[in-house]
């Protein structure tokens, strides 16, 4: 009688598939500074993979920062870096109270420049729409777009 094998096959796009947005992404980590000029762009060829799990793994030293403002996605960033905020989520079980919600209106407030560059790279259509090249290739055009963000703004 013949045996039944499980046939396992990983195609190259279940690694990009995230589960989250329910469709096949990239992810881009960019670095800014308080002045707003980018110091760093990592690139992960593969959206499934988590903010943070991507922050440690790109082994960024940002122990000589004064102060670390992340999104959401980063929480348990100050367990490695103390001087890092990120903002309070609320859940079920735990609604927050108006010094929280003053905190985390405080904190987006102050992250407002990050998110304007976030917004300059959108203009260029490489982190809004569907990137229709080779993956390869998308980490020498985000520093390139960088770039020509950092020398728009004077730096």
């Amino acid at each position: 009688m013949p045996q039944k094998f499980a046939l396992i096959v990983q195609k190259k796009q279940h690694r990009n598939y995230s589960g989250k947005k329910k469709c096949h992404t990239t992810k881009a980590q960019i670095i800014v500074s308080s002045i707003g000029e980018i110091l760093n762009v990592n690139y992960a060829a593969y959206g499934r993979i988590h903010d943070f799990t991507l922050f440690k793994s790109t082994n960024c030293n940002l122990e000589k920062a004064q102060s670390i403002l992340a999104d959401s996605g980063y929480q348990g960033i100050a367990k490695l870096y103390p001087q890092a905020q990120t903002p309070i989520k609320s859940s079920k079980n735990h609604k927050l109270n108006k010094d929280e919600k003053e905190f985390n209106r405080h904190l987006s407030s102050q992250r407002m420049l990050v998110e304007n560059i976030f917004a300059k790279f959108k203009v260029f259509k490489v982190l809004s729409s569907r990137y229709r090249n080779h993956l390869k290739r998308l980490g020498l055009r985000l520093n390139l777009i960088a770039g020509i963000i950092n020398r728009e703004l004077g730096f």
